[in-house]
Parts: C-alpha cells; structure tokens; sequence
C-alpha cells in the first residue's frame, strides 16, 4: 500500500531509505568500537555484494554482448572519457565557489562505472536491447575495478585522493576477488539466486545503506557538516544535473547519428548516463582513507536520485512509441539469433 502511494507521487522508497539512514547517522553515529564494528561490516556486506553479482552473471551474456563491439565501445566512451572531461570542465569552473571535498566527490562520480541493475531495468521498461544493456553494464563495472583507481591517480591525487597501490589492492581483495569466486560458483548457486532475486536485492540495498550510515557517522563525529553551506549543497545538484543532461543529450544525439536502431539506442542511453552507487559507495571507502567521506559521496548520493527520476521519465516515454516500430528491428534481429 505504501509503496503504491509512493510510486503515485513518483517518489523511490528507496530514495526515503537513505535519507532515513542519514538521518540516524546524525542522531546516533558510531562511535569508538561501534564505529570498529560498522567498518568490518561494511567490508563484510561489500564483499558479499559482489560474490553475488559474480555468481549471478553468466559468462556467456558477457562474450554475447562483447560481440556488439559499437555499442560497447560508445558507452565505454561515455563512461569513462565524456563524463570526465565534463567533471573536470564544470570542478574547474566552479572551483573558487565550491568546497574541495565536493569538488573532489564531483569528480569521483564522473569516473565511476555505470549501474547494473537500474540501467537493466530502464532498458528493459523502454523496450531496448536488454542483453546488450546487461552486457555493457556489466563489463562497465569489471573495467571500472581498474579504470576508476587509474583515473582517480591521473585526475584526482593532485587534490588530496589518497590514491597509492595499496588501494588497488584493496579493490581486488575486497571487490574483485569475492566476484571471481562468485564466477566459480556459479554453476553451483546461480540457479538459486535467479529463483531468489529478493536475496540479491536485500544485499545490494542492505550493503549500501550500511555504507552510507558507516560514511555519515564517520562524518558526524568528524564534524565535517557545519563546512557545508545551502549554497555548496545548490551547487552540487546543478552540477549533477547538467553533467546528467549532457550526458542524456549526447548519447542520444550520438546513437542517432551513428545509425544505432531505436533498441541499441536506448540501451546506450541508459548504460551510457548512469553513475554506480553500489560500487562507488564501496570504492569511495577504499579510494579516500583519512578524508571527509560523507561530503565525497555526497555528490554521488544526489546524482543517484537525480538519474532514477530522469531515466524512469525517459524510459515510460521511450515505451510509449507505437509497437510497430519495433517490427522492423526484431526482424533483422530474430535471422541473426539463428
């Protein structure tokens, strides 16, 4: 019932879920071993996280989806070369008037890898290619374990990242190692998990509500929060949403002009704008060690709620294009599958 009444109003529950743990960050923050214990959490559920999604995917829709080596290859693009580019013109414009934690977090959104549930999730309500989107997620996240750590040393240690070799180290431990093992297992619990998606759910949820409390009551007690003012926060937002705009307008115009069909396109768009809470939570926490990790994130907080109210517009208007238009595309594509 709740949940109806909220969608009604276009509001994500999950969305109140994290203004909710932020909330109870600032109430009751960690402190001392309660903070010690929260940080082997986080390592716990993150690790987890991504056991889960190694056992989930299947190595067949990887090579499957690599095969479409165009689409690929724009939303890598996307990914990693057209949003830094932006995040570095737009941190470097607003440098003077914005906070370095905030510029810092700005730029670390622009360098993450793209989503996976949520772009598979629009694809597929759009009536896109749901394999390629799958596919190209996916991949975008393998990259992103170390293309983010290498783009974090080249465009952000000059502005105190903390970025060594150990913190690739830490992402392979922490995040690429449990997803080859999740791989491995595969043949073992991959039937379970598809029989069982609200398990995968509730960690994926669960492990970044941990780690956003864990972020913001290390905040807390730092006292990092009387440095942010209305305006940093004002200005924040209107950098996510021009950098989500631009990135919207360009793939789309880019999709078009490459000759892409209307089903790789909204794949591309939707794969190609997205920005990873799941994993960049997580790589936050390993990337920045010793800095104001709620006020980096918090620009990824904002951007992740920005692109589920605009990709979820664009998916319900992208379904609204008459069936038809989908006749000419599945019948190029069905002699191809055979």
């Amino acid at each position: 019932m709740l949940r109806r009444t909220l969608a009604r109003f276009g509001i994500d529950p999950y969305l109140l879920a994290l203004i909710g743990t932020v909330i109870v960050a600032a109430i009751l923050p960690a402190r001392g071993v309660g903070a010690t214990i929260a940080g082997d959490a986080v390592s716990v559920a993150v690790a987890l996280l991504f056991f889960l999604y190694g056992a989930r995917l299947s190595p067949k829709a990887v090579w499957e989806g690599l095969l479409h080596w165009r689409l690929q290859s724009l939303v890598f693009a996307s990914t990693y070369v057209l949003f830094p580019l932006l995040g570095l013109a737009l941190t470097k414009a607003c440098g003077p008037w914005l906070a370095p934690e905030l510029a810092l977090g700005v730029m670390f959104v622009c360098v993450l890898p793209s989503t996976v549930q949520s772009s598979i999730a629009f694809t597929s309500i759009a009536r896109g290619n749901v394999p390629a989107a799958l596919c190209s997620a996916s991949v975008s996240n393998l990259f992103g374990m170390v293309v983010t750590p290498l783009l974090v040393m080249l465009l952000l240690d000059g502005k105190g990242a903390g970025f060594s070799t150990k913190a690739v180290e830490d992402i392979a431990i922490q995040l690429l190692l449990p997803f080859v093992a999740g791989q491995l297992l595969r043949p073992l619990i991959g039937a379970f998990l598809l029989r069982h998606k609200a398990v995968m759910s509730l960690v994926d949820r669960g492990s970044i509500l941990l780690v956003v409390y864990a972020a913001f009551s290390e905040g807390m007690v730092a006292g990092i929060w009387s440095q942010v003012t209305a305006r940093d926060l004002g200005l924040v937002i209107l950098l996510d949403v021009v950098l989500l705009t631009s990135v919207l307008v360009a793939t789309t115009v880019l999709s078009r002009r490459l000759g892409f069909s209307k089903e790789d396109e909204i794949a591309i768009v939707f794969c190609g704008s997205k920005k990873s809470m799941a994993s960049g939570i997580p790589m936050a926490n390993i990337l920045f060690p010793g800095q104001a990790l709620g006020l980096i994130v918090l620009p990824l907080m904002l951007f992740h709620q920005a692109q589920l109210f605009a990709c979820a517009t664009l998916a319900q208007r992208y379904a609204r294009r008459p069936q038809a238009a989908l006749l000419p595309a599945e019948a190029v594509a069905e002699p191809a599958k055979a």
